[in-house]
């Protein structure tokens, strides 16, 4: 038994997980990733990087990617709850354009598996909620971008209003999905 379950989701490639938890009167004990068991499950990962973020109640960070070297990760969250958004960027892919979000938390123990060619955002819906990001690709700070939250093109229902929300500049600036699509199309 390895503690874990992997739901594919509509958008290839991309699966919801049921980390592996233990917990007893003490805590608990929760495991976000074992090599084997995800290449048993048919998700190839090769883990270069990991970071957390901390974030208050109403944050929206995101939708991020690169457009070069995109990489493929692993979030969770280890204090607070949010709600993840991952979007279909892979142009070509019959779920092209298309999003899903789910609700990930401390308590839930659920993960994100986000495939290469997928923006990822994510609106914290608790204070100093903190998410654990685990990336497989090298980090390319020149083409590290993304695509505005609200975008028209894309349609995410965002469960945090656009007058409470609070984004970086950074993230108000990313282009929207037409300017992807044209920046995509000359490479």
């Amino acid at each position: 038994m390895t503690g874990f379950e992997f739901q594919e989701l509509e958008l290839r490639g991309a699966y919801l997980i049921h980390n592996f938890f233990a917990g007893d009167n003490r805590g608990g004990f929760t495991k976000c990733f074992e090599k084997n068991i995800f290449l048993n499950a048919g998700i190839s990962f090769q883990l270069n990087e990991t970071f957390v973020s901390r974030s208050m109640k109403n944050v929206i960070r995101g939708l991020h990617f690169q457009t070069r070297n995109p990489q493929a990760k692993l979030v969770s969250v280890l204090s607070g709850r949010v709600w993840d958004v991952i979007v279909d960027i892979r142009v070509g892919s019959p779920t092209y354009k298309n999003w899903i979000a789910h609700e990930l938390s401390a308590e839930n123990h659920l993960g994100f598996f986000i495939p290469r060619g997928f923006a990822h955002g994510f609106a914290s819906l608790e204070d100093n909620t903190v998410m654990l990001y685990q990336c497989d690709g090298k980090y390319d700070s020149e083409t590290d971008t993304g695509i505005l939250f609200n975008d028209s093109t894309i349609g995410i229902e965002w469960p945090v209003g656009e007058k409470i929300a609070i984004l970086s500049q950074r993230d108000l600036g990313l282009m929207s999905f037409k300017e992807y699509e044209k920046k995509i199309a000359k490479c």
